[in-house]
């Protein structure tokens, strides 16, 4: 019997917004439930209950088709999303039919639970979460994810509010030195009733960007924004 997958929202072609796929064209599959609550979490949704309504339970094949019925034959990546997929063991089934179908795949999980499936992902990456989400890494179990995960395929992210989230990465940077390291300003913006939203967020890389470059910590490291909160500040489904 197929697994199922819940599931809140399909939606794109869009851009992918973070990380190292940054800019990358991509559809996006956003599955419901979470192990953290971080106190800035802008999907907050997947797990707080708020759109239990919206969850459809679905196979891989079920994705598959609503995903061409949305995006048509215009993509060729799909980025798994949540809300944490890696708590989700049937996704083995849509990420087999993704390299069925010669699709390339992008996940982002907090690196708190290893699932067999993510040594599939093309584009894996594993965020911690920083002091200021109010959640504290266990990092003997992230180590225990990396040391199991495709050394090639993987990629760290760290998101900066302030300055104990920068002292955090730097240390995250340090454990993991192999691994590609990205740093990417914080959207503390989430009421979309903000003024000047893209001004705003541009300042904060701006700071950030200087903060790294003073830095002879963070040599090795790459400083991004959140591209997508820049285009669409908080709107949902792009």
């Amino acid at each position: 019997m197929a697994s199922k997958i819940p599931v809140l929202e399909i939606f794109g072609p869009t851009i992918q917004g973070e990380g190292r796929v940054i800019g990358r064209k991509t559809m996006f599959v956003r599955t419901a439930g979470c192990d953290y609550r971080c106190s800035w979490c802008d999907s907050a949704f997947t797990w707080d209950g708020s759109a239990k309504d919206d969850i459809q339970l679905m196979t891989a094949e079920d994705i598959y088709h609503q995903l061409r019925e949305v995006g048509g034959d215009q993509f060729d990546h799909v980025t798994i999303s949540g809300g944490n997929p890696a708590l989700i063991k049937g996704i083995q089934d849509l990420v087999d039919l993704f390299e069925e179908k010669n699709i390339y795949t992008a996940l982002e999980t907090q690196g708190s639970k290893f699932q067999p499936w993510m040594t599939q992902i093309n584009d894996l990456t594993i965020s911690p979460k920083p002091p200021s989400s109010n959640m504290k890494p266990n990092l003997e179990i992230l180590d225990s994810v990396i040391e199991q995960c495709v050394q090639d395929s993987l990629n760290l992210k760290v998101v900066i509010f302030n300055d104990d989230d920068y002292e955090f990465a730097k240390m995250i940077h340090h454990r993991y030195p192999h691994l590609p390291f990205y740093l990417q300003v914080g959207n503390p913006y989430l009421d979309d009733s903000v003024a000047n939203h893209t001004e705003k967020l541009l300042a904060r890389y701006e700071s950030l960007v200087d903060t790294v470059m003073q830095s002879s910590d963070m040599n090795h490291v790459y400083v991004l924004p959140q591209l997508h909160t820049l285009l669409w500040s908080n709107k949902k489904g792009v």
